[in-house]
């Protein structure tokens, strides 16, 4: 879909304060100079930089002005957050605090799949993996059933937090990707697809604790290949 207008003035300055250009605690230029600067109405910008304050980067103060939040008090459950991250480079620590994340959350996720699901749920589970091992899948194919395979259990989970929680599985695996992937390396890949079969084959036969351990063998694994990949 095509960016607005006003959706590339917030990338913008969201950019200018995540890559730290704007300290914390620094003020914006006042209206008057971002309005000139970007050729914006007033009410453009106010609605820019509403979106900026609703993700806790900015905190407009009548009589002061729009000063730039500190990073402790950001909102990094927003994937946009985590984008603009990943864009300014802030990738390598941040892809590991998600990594953490997943753990936390995902096994817990496999879990429950393991205990809720039906034989039609296994079935789109082993067709998700059947298309990581199809021989034409290309990186960006293998990316989409990835991804599509770590959805469908958050689905699965019956749990709406961990529905909600997959805009950070998204970021992550894009992340992910566009740093490695193991397509090229026909090793690698059989065991992505072998590990990622592993969570399927225990989600179907109910073992809700080997269910977890398979899911944390798949993001331990992503994450190893992005901090090799980090050392070439």
């Amino acid at each position: 879909m095509k960016r607005s207008h006003q959706d590339e003035i917030v990338r913008e300055l969201a950019h200018e304060i995540v890559g730290g250009r704007r300290p914390e605690g620094s003020l914006l230029p006042s209206d008057a100079e971002l309005m000139a600067r970007f050729g914006v109405s007033r009410t453009v910008l106010r609605e820019t930089l509403k979106t900026l304050a609703a993700k806790g980067l900015i905190q407009p103060k009548t009589r002061v002005g729009t000063r730039v939040v500190e990073r402790t008090n950001w909102n990094l459950f927003d994937p946009d957050m985590l984008r603009w991250h990943l864009d300014c480079g802030i990738g390598l620590e941040l892809l590991a605090h998600l990594s953490d994340v997943r753990l936390a959350l995902e096994p817990v996720a496999a879990s429950l799949a393991a205990r809720r699901r039906s034989e039609a749920d296994v079935a789109t589970l082993h067709a998700v993996v059947d298309r990581m091992e199809a021989p034409e899948a290309s990186p960006e194919m293998f990316a989409a059933a990835d991804l599509d395979f770590h959805l469908t259990i958050a689905r699965l989970s019956g749990n709406p937090f961990f529905r909600t929680a997959s805009a950070l599985i998204e970021v992550a695996l894009a992340a992910t990707f566009a740093i490695t992937t193991p397509v090229n390396n026909p090793a690698a890949k059989a065991a992505s697809c072998e590990a990622h079969r592993r969570v399927v084959t225990a989600i179907a036969d109910a073992d809700d604790k080997a269910a977890a351990a398979a899911i944390v063998e798949t993001i331990r694994a992503g994450a190893a290949r992005v901090a090799a990949a980090a050392k070439r």
